[in-house]
């Protein structure tokens, strides 16, 4: 904890009876025995305290308000928005945002008001579900604390956003927010409101929160116009906002107590042109809003992941000048945001799409989609984090990630597969790669403090993995976790080995590899850290080729009972440097002959692979085909941002937005055109391009620790420059 509190957590008075709940355990075992009360579910509260400033004080410039909700909080100040958050995180290590609200406040009477959220659902999205709800907040001016949070402040449920009864959309993900708002109340933020029916808030006498001050910005929030508005018939709008966007639709309408309107959200359109709201991701964004009398705007709280919408009514009046979206994600630090820009159109189609996943799936945390159910997963940040980094120039939010999945050890020591949120998921596959993450999170950052803070979880990964090896050092009947090896399952080209869950009896490539390569990572952080160890690398190395390797092939088979040698198995033992000099040629003809056999999570690995047996022409070849399997097939089917499965009909529930597939980032800059770190946190680096001969004039422009890089190619030199 970094901080001494003077406030008190508070709780709106429906949770006052409840003692929390402690949901964490291991996927394998049972939840604790816990029926959560229906009715505190969905359960918006509003809290509100008036504090004043006498002439003067408010020069005393910055004042700072340190606050922390559970599960989630609006924050106005005096009638005007000002932030949203937490980040979600474990209650041993829960967030709290600091806040300068020096520009929200004037001297004389002030009013902090807030819209808290608790979900009381189990899901990755929060972690809810556990009757832990309620703020504490502490405003300061220098040392001076001006106002806080205790049992004066005033609260209210708020039911213009429905009930416990409303329908879910995902996997449990969020509440449908049939918004009536004839059960709103006007003016509750603003100084002036008379809140003296309200009720008490219950201060807390002790909790159990280790409150820790969030390591990065809360999400920036804007509105954007629609590209095009048109007119379906009498009482319909389409509403077009040109690309996929993460936010909340908005709209004024003006009617009569009781009139509705119905709002379709979805990331395409249907054959005759209406949205299509029952999307393939297992959200059906449909939503009836319901009028008081006069002028009013539709404010929903949840976020959702579109690109249109559809509006329907028959009896109330829009202005279609009047509809927007309120677009939010991760802050775009100007002057740190990568810039691309291609002569090529493919190449710039696939840069946006994988740049805007990144953008669209970077909120408070790292999420795998912004829709279906908003997690953060340890094999996708492989991805993920390597490409925000590149495009934010900003490491707070990767070092943050490690860090939270660090955090799950309390829950594994081979930690867990989402965090953060209630729901618990194991995936060996994604463990394994945590370490491998850290140091690359290293090598680019030159972080060696971090490094040192998070090796002995890496140790405890590798030590973890350790109780399933047999006599040769492989892994087998690794059964606690997921052996994933791709997904969804039909895209793992034959894998040869029966993934069902609990895993078969069994040695297999895909797992070995990984944790081969866990191994590695760990041992390299200790060459960093100078730390003295026995390494295990060539005897694993042996008993991983003497079990897989098939010399006639010359490739890698799945498992020891099969020569069966899939793309997975053979990209991973090149990209982990288990393949023998004479069998490179092999796998590399492989992959040139199966190509994108795999999800898009898996082309990372693919492309890194080639990278390390140098086929810098096949890497963008394969970056840039027209396959039924590659970016060009999404950016064919008309997406913006890029997709879960490599084309919308390729999986049974697509998300068209999912950053696991922004690969093509970290590989264009480091693979493509050679920009690598020479030491850590890139203080000397180089640039020693491979470039195709196909490849068309481009600007790029980075932010990494030691300055700002500009490259510039014009078809036949590559210039650098740092600024």
């Amino acid at each position: 904890m970094d901080k001494q509190w003077a406030a008190a957590w508070i709780q709106h008075p429906d949770f006052a009876d409840q003692s929390p709940v402690d949901l964490l355990h291991k996927e394998t075992l049972p939840p604790p025995p816990f029926e959560h009360p229906v009715q505190l579910k969905h359960h918006h509260a509003l809290f509100r305290k008036a504090f004043k400033l006498e002439q003067g004080a408010s020069c005393k410039a910055p004042l700072l308000l340190d606050l922390g909700a559970d599960d989630y909080y609006k924050l106005y100040v005096n009638g005007r928005y000002v932030a949203q958050g937490p980040a979600q995180n474990y209650r041993f290590h829960y967030y709290y945002n600091q806040l300068d609200i020096s520009p929200f406040v004037i001297e004389g009477v002030n009013v902090i008001a807030l819209h808290v959220y608790y979900q009381g659902l189990v899901n990755r999205a929060y972690n809810s579900g556990d009757l832990r709800q309620g703020l504490i907040a502490e405003l300061k001016a220098g040392d001076e604390v001006v106002c806080q949070s205790d049992g004066s402040w005033t609260c209210k449920r708020l039911w213009k956003y429905g009930d416990w009864q409303a329908e879910t959309v995902g996997y449990d993900t969020q509440f449908l927010e049939h918004i009536d708002n004839r059960l709103d109340v006007p003016g509750w933020n603003l100084p002036e409101y008379d809140d003296a029916g309200w009720e008490r808030a219950v201060p807390l006498a002790q909790h159990d929160y280790a409150l820790y001050c969030q390591p990065t910005p809360v999400v920036d929030t804007y509105r954007v116009l629609p590209q095009q508005v048109t007119q379906l018939g009498a009482g319909r709008m389409l509403i077009d906002f040109g690309e996929e966007i993460t936010g909340q639709f908005s709209l004024k309408a003006s009617g009569a107590a009781g009139d509705q309107i119905e709002v379709r959200c979805g990331e395409e359109l249907n054959a005759d042109g209406t949205v299509r709201y029952q999307m393939r991701c297992n959200c059906e964004y449909r939503e009836i809003w319901t009028l008081s009398d006069g002028e009013q705007i539709l404010e929903n709280y949840e976020y959702k992941t579109f690109r249109y919408a559809e509006v329907i009514s028959s009896r109330t009046v829009i202005d279609p000048g009047t509809v927007s979206a309120v677009v939010r994600h991760y802050p775009q630090l100007e002057g740190r945001y990568a810039v691309f820009k291609s002569e090529d159109p493919i190449l710039q189609g696939i840069w946006d799409i994988c740049e805007r996943a990144v953008r669209n799936c970077t909120q408070e945390s790292y999420l795998d989609c912004p829709s279906r159910e908003k997690g953060q997963y340890l094999g996708d940040n492989t991805v993920i984090g390597h490409a925000h980094l590149y495009v934010s120039g900003d490491p707070r939010m990767w070092k943050k990630a490690l860090h939270e999945f660090a955090l799950s050890s309390a829950v594994c020591p081979g930690l867990m597969a989402v965090v953060p949120g209630n729901l618990m998921q194991e995936i060996a596959d994604f463990s394994c790669q945590w370490p491998m993450q850290l140091l690359t999170y290293y090598k680019l950052t030159g972080d060696r403090t971090f490094l040192a803070e998070m090796l002995p979880y890496a140790e405890g990964v590798v030590a973890y993995f350790s109780r399933y090896q047999r006599e040769d050092g492989l892994l087998e009947h690794v059964k606690e976790k997921w052996n994933l090896v791709d997904w969804p399952d039909n895209l793992r080209d034959g894998y040869d080995f029966p993934l069902t869950r609990p895993v078969s009896d069994g040695c297999h490539a895909v797992m070995n590899a990984f944790y081969i390569g866990c191994v590695g990572a760990v041992q390299e952080m200790k060459d960093i850290l100078e730390i003295s160890y026995e390494d295990a690398l060539p005897d694993l190395t042996e008993a991983f080729r003497q079990a897989f390797y098939r010399p006639a092939a010359r490739l890698f088979a799945d498992a020891e009972f099969t020569d069966h040698a899939s793309l997975h198995a053979n990209v991973l033992s090149l990209f982990f440097g288990l393949v023998p000099e004479e069998a490179v040629p092999s796998i590399v003809d492989l992959i040139r002959r199966k190509r994108f056999s795999c999800g898009v999570y898996m082309s990372y690995f693919v492309l890194k692979s080639l990278a390390r047996a140098g086929e810098y022409g096949l890497i963008y070849e394969l970056m840039m085909s027209d396959d039924e399997h590659s970016w060009q097939n999404m950016l064919r089917e008309g997406a913006t941002s890029a997709y879960e499965a490599w084309g919308k009909e390729q999986k049974w529930n697509t998300s068209l937005c999912h950053a696991w597939a922004s690969s093509p980032i970290p590989v264009l800059i480091e693979d493509v055109i050679g920009l690598q770190p020479r030491s850590a946190g890139w203080d000397t680096w180089a640039c020693e391009a491979k470039l195709p001969s196909d490849l068309r004039p481009f600007t790029l422009e980075l932010t990494v620790p030691s300055g700002r890089i500009k490259l510039e190619y014009d078809g036949s030199e590559l210039t650098p420059v740092l600024q």
